[in-house]
């Protein structure tokens, strides 16, 4: 049976580890000790490893992982690390622990920046590893990419499944809650998942998975069509906006401003 854990590493990262018990796949490694000592405990070995882009805290402990397993490592073309490099539509297959992860290409946060998706087939639901693309109620800052990419990006993922659970690659989901109730103070999904994140964190579990129905219904970055999210940019920018990309671009700069 695939399981899927998290192993918290240095601020607030996550490295999720997609493992049948035995072997692991591991995603965004930024660190080496907590994931040899992690695998140790559990007498577990690394099996690959998958990056969704290049920024240090995603791939600062692959070097080390590799002094220690001879394992690929799937990712962009411009990798922080040598690897084999990953495409749009690509299937990843591990026929030993009879699992494939599919490559969808998101612009935004980098412009080479992918996800990685298994399919319901092969656990109970969809899983989808969006590293810095997707967060819970919020998503990244434009480092790279353009606002119009970015949205393009979140359209995508959005459209997937409501039951697709989705694993973001930070904890920054009651920072992101504090910014979307400033937009939709009064919606009752955003103010549902904020209790929901609250009780969380003060048992210190992980605020994730979460699903795409509750992102769709609480995140204001894939609420840019919703009358609410286009009133508060539009107020807030003093100039009337367009659903979709416009209203994301300014609800971005809205949050760009904290």
């Amino acid at each position: 049976m695939i399981k899927i854990e998290a192993i918290p590493i240095l601020q607030d990262n996550y490295v999720w580890v997609i493992h049948n018990g035995l072997s692991a796949i591991l995603v965004d490694p930024g660190a080496t000790a907590p994931i040899l000592a992690w695998l140790k405990n559990r007498g577990m070995t690394a099996r690959a490893i998958l990056v969704t882009h290049h920024h240090h805290d995603h791939v600062g402990g692959i070097a080390g992982l590799l002094d220690h397993a001879s394992i690929p490592v799937y990712g962009p073309t411009r990798d922080a690390v040598k690897s084999v490099a990953v495409c749009e539509g690509e299937l990843l297959d591990f026929p030993d622990m009879g699992l494939n992860l599919k490559v969808i290409e998101t612009p935004g946060h980098t412009l080479d920046h992918v996800c990685y998706l298994v399919s319901e087939e092969q656990i109970d639901a969809m899983h989808l590893f969006c590293g810095d693309t997707l967060f819970s109620c919020g998503c990244g800052r434009l480092f790279e990419g353009t606002p119009a990419e970015m949205h393009a990006s979140l359209t995508r993922l959005a459209a997937l499944p409501g039951s697709t659970q989705i694993y973001c690659a930070h904890e920054y989901t009651l920072a992101n809650i504090a910014f979307a109730l400033e937009v939709e103070p009064d919606n009752p999904d955003l103010i549902a998942r904020h209790s929901e994140a609250l009780s969380l964190r003060r048992q210190n579990r992980p605020t994730l998975p979460v699903s795409i129905s509750s992102e769709r219904a609480s995140n204001p970055f894939l609420r840019c069509h919703e009358p609410g999210p286009i009133d508060a940019a539009s107020q807030h920018f003093n100039t009337r906006l367009n659903p979709g990309a416009d209203t994301f671009a300014a609800i971005r700069a809205w949050k760009d401003e904290d």
